[in-house]
């Protein structure tokens, strides 16, 4: 659902060409699908290593959210919007929205999962679920570049918020 959000706050505000969808979509299905398998890799032993991962997934989803919503203040002509098809800022979020996943691969090698069969529908519904959020995106029509980009930065601020409370276990949603 993380990689949903980040990809309807995007085409909605960066209005991207199929290409683009379909590049995105395939980061976070490939990042969301791999960092299952590093985990389940690295094993119990390095638990510590990945509850330091959630305040690094925080705070590079709040900089870049601050980034944007700080976009939205900036005079028209001043603008920079932040562009989800430079490979920077997509590897960027990648890695952030799938630091989770990290973590959930230490416990999938607990429990004994099939971490190729896990991984591959990982990958699938992930690269599925962005592309629907892309395509809903792009079709959006109500919400202009400029508010879109503040309401994108906000969602990545939520994300990165949910993903320290979780792991603080303030929520467990």
């Amino acid at each position: 659902m993380d990689c949903f959000a980040v990809s309807l706050s995007f085409s909605t505000c960066c209005k991207l060409a199929w290409k683009d969808m379909l590049k995105m979509s395939a980061f976070f299905g490939i990042f969301q699908g791999l960092m299952p398998i590093v985990g389940w890799l690295i094993g119990a032993s390095f638990q510590s290593f990945i509850q330091i991962n959630h305040w690094l997934a925080f705070g590079i989803l709040v900089i870049i959210g601050v980034h944007m919503v700080s976009q939205f203040f900036v005079h028209e002509t001043k603008r920079k919007l932040t562009d989800i098809r430079r490979t920077s800022v997509l590897l960027t979020l990648s890695i952030a929205t799938s630091i989770d996943a990290l973590a959930t691969g230490i416990s999938f090698g607990i429990i004994k999962v099939n971490i190729l069969e896990a991984a591959s529908s990982i990958t699938c519904i992930t690269f599925l679920v962005s592309l629907i959020g892309s395509r809903l995106g792009a079709r959006s029509t109500f919400i202009p570049a400029k508010w879109a980009e503040l309401l994108g930065g906000i969602v990545l601020i939520g994300i990165g918020t949910k993903i320290l409370l979780n792991h603080l276990g303030i929520i467990t949603w």
